[in-house]
Protein backbone atom coordinates (compact mmCIF):
# COMPACT_ATOMS: atom_id res chain seq x y z
CA UNK A 1 0.00 0.00 0.00
CA UNK A 2 0.98 3.40 -0.70
CA UNK A 3 1.53 6.28 1.57
CA UNK A 4 0.45 9.49 1.87
CA UNK A 5 1.76 12.71 2.67
CA UNK A 6 0.04 15.73 4.60
CA UNK A 7 2.06 19.05 4.45
CA UNK A 8 0.82 22.62 6.29
CA UNK A 9 0.34 25.51 3.75
CA UNK A 10 -0.47 29.19 5.05
CA UNK A 11 -4.11 29.84 4.83
CA UNK A 12 -3.23 32.90 2.56
CA UNK A 13 -1.21 30.00 0.09
CA UNK A 14 -4.55 27.91 0.59
CA UNK A 15 -6.44 30.06 -1.36
CA UNK A 16 -4.11 30.87 -3.89
CA UNK A 17 -4.57 26.98 -4.48
CA UNK A 18 -8.36 27.22 -4.35
CA UNK A 19 -8.12 30.37 -7.04
CA UNK A 20 -5.58 28.27 -9.57
CA UNK A 21 -2.64 31.04 -9.01
CA UNK A 22 -0.48 28.35 -7.08
CA UNK A 23 -0.17 25.45 -8.85
CA UNK A 24 3.60 24.79 -7.17
CA UNK A 25 3.92 24.11 -2.95
CA UNK A 26 7.75 24.46 -2.40
CA UNK A 27 9.52 23.11 0.20
CA UNK A 28 13.02 22.82 1.28
CA UNK A 29 12.37 18.95 1.82
CA UNK A 30 10.66 16.20 -0.31
CA UNK A 31 9.39 12.78 0.36
CA UNK A 32 11.55 10.20 0.69
CA UNK A 33 8.85 7.56 -0.16
CA UNK A 34 6.73 6.31 -2.84
CA UNK A 35 3.42 8.50 -2.17
CA UNK A 36 -0.32 8.85 -3.90
CA UNK A 37 -1.79 12.03 -2.36
CA UNK A 38 -0.81 14.90 -0.33
CA UNK A 39 -3.39 16.46 1.91
CA UNK A 40 -3.35 20.20 2.98
CA UNK A 41 -3.71 21.12 6.43
CA UNK A 42 -4.60 25.02 6.20
CA UNK A 43 -2.58 26.52 9.55
CA UNK A 44 -3.92 28.58 11.69
CA UNK A 45 -6.34 30.12 12.45
CA UNK A 46 -8.03 27.63 10.24
CA UNK A 47 -6.25 24.60 11.52
CA UNK A 48 -8.42 21.97 9.24
CA UNK A 49 -7.37 19.79 6.72
CA UNK A 50 -8.79 21.00 3.89
CA UNK A 51 -8.32 18.85 0.70
CA UNK A 52 -5.74 16.95 -0.91
CA UNK A 53 -4.28 16.43 -4.55
CA UNK A 54 -2.73 13.40 -6.40
CA UNK A 55 0.82 13.40 -5.94
CA UNK A 56 2.36 13.85 -9.73
CA UNK A 57 5.70 14.65 -8.97
CA UNK A 58 7.89 17.70 -8.31
CA UNK A 59 10.86 19.78 -9.59
CA UNK A 60 14.23 20.31 -8.13
CA UNK A 61 16.97 22.70 -8.62
CA UNK A 62 18.99 25.65 -7.61
CA UNK A 63 15.94 27.99 -6.22
CA UNK A 64 17.00 30.53 -8.84
CA UNK A 65 15.90 27.71 -11.64
CA UNK A 66 12.82 26.64 -10.22
CA UNK A 67 11.82 30.16 -9.72
CA UNK A 68 12.24 30.62 -13.52
CA UNK A 69 10.35 27.49 -14.33
CA UNK A 70 7.48 28.18 -12.03
CA UNK A 71 6.90 32.09 -10.76
CA UNK A 72 3.43 32.07 -13.66
CA UNK A 73 2.03 29.98 -10.90
CA UNK A 74 3.79 30.54 -7.30
CA UNK A 75 1.28 32.35 -5.93
CA UNK A 76 4.04 34.04 -3.87
CA UNK A 77 6.18 37.14 -4.58
CA UNK A 78 9.34 36.52 -5.27
CA UNK A 79 10.55 38.50 -2.41
CA UNK A 80 8.53 35.23 0.08
CA UNK A 81 9.79 33.21 -2.17
CA UNK A 82 13.84 34.29 -1.82
CA UNK A 83 13.22 34.48 2.10
CA UNK A 84 11.92 31.54 2.12
CA UNK A 85 15.31 29.43 0.01
CA UNK A 86 17.65 31.87 1.60
CA UNK A 87 20.28 29.54 3.22
CA UNK A 88 19.18 26.75 0.56
CA UNK A 89 21.63 25.40 -2.03
CA UNK A 90 18.41 23.13 -3.61
CA UNK A 91 14.58 24.11 -4.01
CA UNK A 92 11.26 21.44 -4.70
CA UNK A 93 8.40 22.56 -6.04
CA UNK A 94 5.41 20.08 -5.62
CA UNK A 95 3.51 20.10 -8.70
CA UNK A 96 -0.48 20.53 -7.90
CA UNK A 97 -2.68 18.80 -10.31
CA UNK A 98 -6.65 18.59 -9.73
CA UNK A 99 -6.88 19.64 -6.24
CA UNK A 100 -9.64 18.52 -4.62
CA UNK A 101 -11.22 20.61 -1.75
CA UNK A 102 -13.26 18.77 1.17
CA UNK A 103 -17.32 19.85 1.44
CA UNK A 104 -16.24 19.94 5.20
CA UNK A 105 -12.93 20.73 6.54
CA UNK A 106 -11.17 17.63 8.65
CA UNK A 107 -10.28 18.91 12.66
CA UNK A 108 -7.12 16.32 12.49
CA UNK A 109 -7.59 16.35 16.10
CA UNK A 110 -10.54 14.32 15.59
CA UNK A 111 -8.73 11.84 13.85
CA UNK A 112 -5.02 12.14 15.46
CA UNK A 113 -4.83 11.49 19.31
CA UNK A 114 -1.69 13.58 19.32
CA UNK A 115 -1.79 16.14 16.42
CA UNK A 116 1.19 18.57 15.75
CA UNK A 117 1.04 20.03 12.36
CA UNK A 118 4.00 18.85 10.53
CA UNK A 119 7.24 21.69 10.04
CA UNK A 120 7.71 19.79 6.14
CA UNK A 121 5.39 17.08 5.98
CA UNK A 122 4.40 13.75 7.38
CA UNK A 123 3.42 10.60 6.47
CA UNK A 124 -0.05 8.87 6.41
CA UNK A 125 -1.20 5.57 5.92
CA UNK A 126 -3.66 4.69 3.37
CA UNK A 127 -6.64 7.12 2.79
CA UNK A 128 -7.96 7.43 6.29
CA UNK A 129 -10.28 10.43 5.05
Amino acid sequence: MKRNALISVKPKYVKEILDGKKKYEYRKRIFKENIDKVYIYSSSPQQRIVGYFEFCGYLSSIPRDIWEKTKDFSGISKEEYDKYFRNSNIAYAIIIKKFKIFDNAINPKEYFSKFNPPQSYIYLEGDIF
